[in-house]
Parts: structure tokens; C-alpha cells; sequence
């Protein structure tokens, strides 16, 4: 069977809509620092969630060490173990294609990933985890020109979870 961070590893996505930027330009939008602390406190903390994470790559990584997609599954090495410590699990990941409905522009997204987590608590107790902020996260800001996450609460579901 394949571990979480392997099968990531094997959807390696062919970027269509790659942010160029200049390997010693700082990326300070992206940082943890804009966690929607406000309107995720508002939410049930105790109640599952499947994060819905919309992400563009850098074609190459803020620090030089290889790809945004590099830069990205380092990330993912040092932090699916988080996921999972907390309860978690990665339920899906895949390339994104193409916008089937809506606008384009603004919504070319190179790889889409569903994380579950069994609680918001346990998501937001991640996020602001100082191993999280100072060894993970780097490597997301530094492989992501753009990192969007959804909150989801269950309405529907085929997915069995159990992590």
C-alpha cells in the first residue's frame, strides 16, 4: 500500500498556470499569519472537517532547492505526519484540469487536495503549532505561488473516513 506522502509524490501535476517569480523575492501573502482566526473561531470546534486546499506552484521554489512542486512535497513530507497525529487523514488529491463552470480567470489551480480532520480544533491546533509555522510552512510558501484553503462541514458523503 501506498503512505499519504508517496501518493502525493505520484500526482505530480503539470502546471498550466505557473507564477513566475524571482527566487530571492519574499512571499509574505501566503504565511500563517492569515489564518482565518475571526471567522474559523465561529465555527463548531468540536465538529469534522474536510479542507478543501486549492493550490498554483511556483515554477521554481523561493529557495532555490528545486520546483514549486519540490518545495511542495517537502512540505507534505513534514506535514501529512501532523495530519495525522491530530486524527487526520488526506482523503484525495489530484491535478486540477481545467474550470468546467464559472470564470477562468483567477481559478487555474494546478492540484486540489481534500484533508480531513476530526475536528476544527484539531486543524487550527496544527496550523499554530510552532513545528508546523517553522518547519512546514516554509516549504508551502516556498513551492506555492497561491494556497487557498475551504472549510467544509459534511452534507453529503461516499467517503468512508477513518484515519
Amino acid at each position: 500500500m501506498v503512505n499519504d506522502a508517496a501518493a502525493i509524490a505520484l500526482a505530480q501535476p503539470q502546471p498550466h498556470n505557473i507564477m513566475m517569480q524571482d527566487a530571492n523575492e519574499k512571499e509574505t501573502s501566503m504565511g500563517v499569519e492569515l489564518l482565518n482566526i475571526k471567522g474559523l473561531s465561529e465555527l463548531d470546534q468540536a465538529a469534522p472537517v474536510v479542507m478543501l486546499n486549492l493550490m498554483r506552484f511556483r515554477e521554481r521554489s523561493l529557495d532555490g532547492n528545486g520546483s514549486g512542486w519540490d518545495a511542495y512535497l517537502r512540505y507534505s513530507a513534514l506535514t501529512v505526519p501532523m495530519i495525522k497525529a491530530r486524527g487526520g487523514t488526506l482523503l484525495w488529491t489530484g491535478n486540477a484540469k481545467a474550470v468546467a463552470l464559472g470564470a477562468e480567470r483567477g481559478n487555474q489551480w494546478d492540484y486540489v487536495a481534500l484533508v480531513y480532520y476530526p475536528s476544527l480544533a484539531a486543524f487550527t491546533d496544527m496550523m499554530r503549532s510552532p513545528d508546523y509555522e517553522n518547519s512546514s510552512d516554509p516549504h508551502r510558501r516556498n513551492g506555492c505561488a497561491e494556497h487557498v484553503i475551504i472549510c467544509t462541514h459534511e452534507a453529503y458523503s461516499k467517503f468512508n473516513v477513518s484515519a
